[in-house]
């Protein structure tokens, strides 16, 4: 409900005449205010809304005319309904020079009393409907801000479950999950377009003497700094995954021959073999771990991903039994 009165401006220039209106619109329910010329009421315009304009027509210097005309012409005030009470300027001719002005309605002086609150009260009711449907209208506003803010929220959880569903928690990589799926879409696109890709499966060597000598935050440290390596070492088409503890898989793709691309894996295992600053249990040290690397070669030959991932883990462990710290292709 809107607790503040609505207000009328009553304007004339004639003091016995705003008595007068003071006196019939006492029990109107409204706040009167009252201006004995036009620029009066154009500054008090200026401060204050009102529900509705009493104004004189004949009046010195600034007659009702030109006061409703400038009116009018404001953004601000050119919605304001006004009544023109007049004794004269009551034919045809005049009246409809004032509806041109912006006046809604004409009242005759005398002013017939049951006429006047009448009409006063129409406008009234229709000052409160107005008010009514832009506190609504600023209600749904704000609840369509609200809401926007909700969906935005929303939406930005639905992303983080749905990145925490396809990516390690520890390192920011795709897991397991991801992984499959990325290596399904490349054995699928390589017979289509005859490019050949690569799947790496990758240990890392000395992993668990640094977790047990040095705490498992400073096994976790590790784990994201080779993270790091490998992603910042690998194009942007490729992928790198955490399949579980120190077991990272990788997709390499436009392979072109197995020469380069065995090479390129070598270069991998010496940025992965480079020293990495470390905080332990017992302060700053410097861990030094390999990789061994087990590599089969994707592409047409109607192998399944189950098939090229057992040919690839069949690599790495040679890769292990061998010495670790080295590159393994699958035949």
């Amino acid at each position: 409900m809107n607790t503040v009165r609505p207000k009328i401006l009553v304007v004339d220039d004639t003091h016995a005449n705003l008595v007068a209106m003071r006196r019939l619109l006492a029990d109107c329910g409204a706040e009167l205010l009252e201006a004995s010329s036009g620029n009066q009421a154009l500054a008090m315009c200026l401060d204050h809304e009102f529900a509705l304009i009493l104004l004189d027509v004949n009046m010195p210097d600034m007659d009702g005319f030109e006061v409703a005309s400038l009116l009018g012409e404001s953004g601000q005030l050119h919605e304001t309904p006004i009544i023109f009470v007049t004794a004269a300027y009551a034919d045809d001719i005049h009246r409809l020079k004032g509806y041109r002005f912006g006046a809604v309605d004409y009242i005759a002086k005398p002013v017939n009393d049951a006429i006047l609150q009448s009409k006063v009260r129409v406008f009234l009711e229709l000052y409160e409907a107005r008010a009514q449907l832009r506190a609504t209208l600023a209600q749904l506003s704000e609840r369509n801000r609200q809401l926007g803010i909700e969906i935005a929220e929303r939406e930005r959880v639905e992303a983080q479950i749905r990145h925490q569903a396809t990516h390690d928690m520890l390192t920011g990589l795709p897991n397991r999950v991801l992984f499959h799926d990325r290596l399904r879409t490349a054995m699928q696109r390589a017979p289509r377009h005859g490019i050949a890709f690569a799947l790496v499966l990758l240990d890392i060597d000395g992993f668990k003497g640094i977790n047990d000598d040095h705490g498992h935050p400073a096994g976790d440290a590790l784990l994201r700094a080779i993270a790091g390596r490998l992603h910042t070492a690998l194009r942007a088409n490729d992928t790198v995954a955490r399949l579980g503890g120190d077991e990272f898989a990788l997709i390499l793709e436009d392979v072109a021959d197995a020469s380069g691309l065995l090479h390129r894996c070598q270069e991998l295992g010496g940025e992965l073999a480079a020293p990495y600053p470390l905080e332990g249990r017992r302060g700053p040290f410097i861990a030094q771990v390999s990789a061994s690397q087990g590599i089969a070669l994707g592409g047409g030959d109607g192998r399944s991903d189950e098939d090229l991932i057992q040919a690839a883990d069949r690599a790495l462990y040679k890769a292990k039994e061998d010495g670790k710290n080295r590159c393994v292709m699958a035949p």
